[in-house]
């Protein structure tokens, strides 16, 4: 069997699969209904929300693209956060519907710091909205957002996160950190298959959304909110992924929150350990911003990086996640999120160990 340990897609719970094979119904139909309800209480429940989080048939990247043209207008100038690549793609999704960006990026590696957020927004009257990444999985780094949320909220400006790989394996309690547009997607720490993204806007979002003037048709998200009144979707839904979240739920309830978010801190501690262990390098300057869903490390100088993933997936069957971007072939990442088991986290990385070892 595969060891899966890339940040995404994670691997699902059998019952979650087989929940997702179910006969097809009617999608407007009270049976899918209730599971629409079912669905959705879950949802606001991790968000930490007294209103609807919305759930749309896409990527998480749709969801990111939903969140941004249904809160801003072309013209609208936006503090685009960045440290990897993942920033990168938000701001680009702003870049292109003809938002006017102000880039604030730094190293990766690095976390943003809040107090150049506060000066930069004070600085920047015109600045409608900050973006922000929760949790970088390209550089393993999860950004103090709650202190950069306060910042962005006492100045009266939106705040539109990115959670994708965050929101359900770590705290991001979406009220009460004063978040205005949070985004996040099935096929992370939810335990499910692509195909859902999951979006939620603050009263002030609303307010904005009914002022945005960016094109949306499929990405609408009053339309979306309107047919969630009536416990439907307004475009056919990726049924069997909504089968598999409701089974989902029920795995998630049993365990609850502090338990899901107690696991996955242990796993993180667990990863830096071995890998520090080893004699390696974590991607992230600060150990204090070490994300807790997945670990990136520094390949050893002189060490070819590709060639041992290749091992481990060819030979043990173990699949690493690699660097992406200016790091491809300089790091490997190991996914700890959704569901796993710490014997998965044990194998992979004996197998990292054995081919170093082998390779030094």
């Amino acid at each position: 069997m595969v060891n899966l340990r890339i940040p995404g897609p994670t691997p699902c719970p059998e019952d979650v699969l087989q929940a997702g094979a179910a006969q097809m119904m009617n999608h407007r139909g009270p049976e899918f209904a209730q599971i629409i309800r079912r669905v959705t209480d879950g949802l606001n429940w991790v968000f930490g929300t007294s209103t609807d989080v919305l759930s749309i048939t896409t990527s998480g990247t749709g969801g990111l693209e939903t969140a941004i043209v249904n809160t801003l207008s072309p013209g609208d100038k936006v503090l685009a956060c960045s440290i990897g690549s993942f920033g990168d793609r938000l701001r680009s999704i702003a870049k292109t519907y003809g938002a006017e960006i102000e880039s604030y990026a730094v190293e990766w590696g690095e976390a943003l710091d809040p107090a150049e957020i506060a000066r930069r927004l004070d600085a920047g009257a015109d600045i409608k909205a900050v973006l922000v990444t929760h949790n970088e999985t390209s550089t393993g780094v999860t950004n103090p957002l709650e202190a950069i949320a306060k910042e962005v909220r006492a100045r009266d400006r939106l705040i539109i996160v990115d959670a994708v790989s965050s929101m359900s394996s770590v705290p991001c309690p979406a009220e009460r950190w004063g978040l205005d547009v949070v985004v996040s997607g099935s096929q992370k720490g939810w335990m499910v298959p692509p195909g859902l993204a999951f979006v939620w806007l603050s009263e002030r979002a609303w307010a904005a959304n009914a002022e945005a003037k960016m094109p949306r048709f499929y990405f609408d998200a009053a339309k979306t909110r309107d047919s969630l009144e009536k416990l439907q979707n307004p475009w056919t839904p990726a049924m069997s992924i909504y089968y598999s979240m409701d089974k989902a739920f029920e795995l998630m309830r049993a365990e609850g929150l502090e338990g899901i978010f107690t696991r996955h801190e242990a796993a993180g501690n667990y990863t830096r350990a071995r890998v520090k262990a080893m004699g390696l390098s974590l991607v992230p300057v600060n150990e204090q911003y070490a994300s807790n869903t997945v670990t990136a490390v520094w390949w050893p100088e002189g060490v070819d990086g590709k060639a041992i993933s290749k091992k481990a997936r060819e030979e043990h069957g173990v699949v690493l996640g690699g660097g992406q971007g200016k790091l491809e072939g300089k790091i490997f990442r190991v996914g700890h999120l959704g569901w796993f088991q710490q014997s998965d986290l044990e194998e992979a990385l004996d197998v990292v160990e054995k081919l170093l070892t082998a390779a030094r």
